[in-house]
């Protein structure tokens, strides 16, 4: 499977997202669930597609171990790729993943960590991913010093996870839920995985590049995560 191959066949795909790869750089998104509702699968597709632009991809795992976030990638990659189950060498070639406990995370680590890499001509990454970030413990001030360090890495986009809560009725104007209820205005995306009876939903909150209307649900195989065709 090549990176063609994935970009033709990611499913992802259906809501014609602008990953940086064109246009205009430098975009914050958000996927939100309540806990193990699927968020890592779609920010592991968003990474995929990046990659599968000819981007090289950063995704930062915080409290979960490289072989867990490495299990999802093949996953995914598997099911994309159909009879093919050879992981195609590009895409792991410009992917790389750095884990961080939950207790030692922080913009200041990130960074030490980041420019160790790129001083080194190690890795130099276009895209990043953060899942796990901590909406609860940082405020506006934090999240905002992070869209400052996208730009000042040259980051093309920079998407987040966020756990919401059923019982936090919490909401903006625009729709977001707690717990980023106040800092929806950093995103120019964000995307809400919630249940519809047996049924799994990604609705579009808020989109600036999506092909897809604002509201829009797209249905997802609670299997797999993956955007159903239609």
């Amino acid at each position: 499977m090549g990176k063609e191959d994935f970009e033709f066949n990611n499913p992802l795909g259906t809501l014609g997202l602008d990953n940086g790869g064109e246009g205009e750089g430098n975009r914050m998104g958000l996927v939100m669930a309540r806990a193990g509702l699927g968020k890592t699968a779609i920010l592991v597709q968003i990474a995929l597609d990046a990659i599968a632009r000819g981007n090289k991809v950063l995704h930062v795992s915080i409290g979960e171990t490289v072989d867990k976030t490495r299990a999802w990638y093949d996953d995914i990659i598997t099911l994309v790729g159909g009879e093919n189950k050879k992981l195609d060498v590009d895409i792991l070639q410009n992917r790389m993943i750095m884990t961080f406990k939950e207790s030692s995370f922080s913009q200041a680590v990130l960074e030490e960590r980041l420019d160790d890499l790129v001083k080194q001509n190690v890795y130099r990454p276009e895209c990043l991913i953060i899942d796990g970030y901590d909406f609860v413990e940082n405020d506006h001030s934090a999240l905002a010093n992070l869209k400052e360090f996208m730009q000042k890495h040259g980051l093309k986009m920079l998407w987040f996870s966020a756990v919401n809560h059923r019982d936090d009725d919490r909401v903006s104007p625009a729709g977001i839920p707690a717990p980023c209820h106040e800092v929806d205005d950093l995103f120019e995306t964000v995307m809400l995985i919630h249940p519809d009876g047996d049924k799994i939903k990604l609705k579009v909150i808020k989109c600036k590049s999506c092909s897809v209307d604002t509201g829009s649900e797209l249905s997802l195989d609670p299997q797999t995560m993956l955007v159903k065709e239609g």
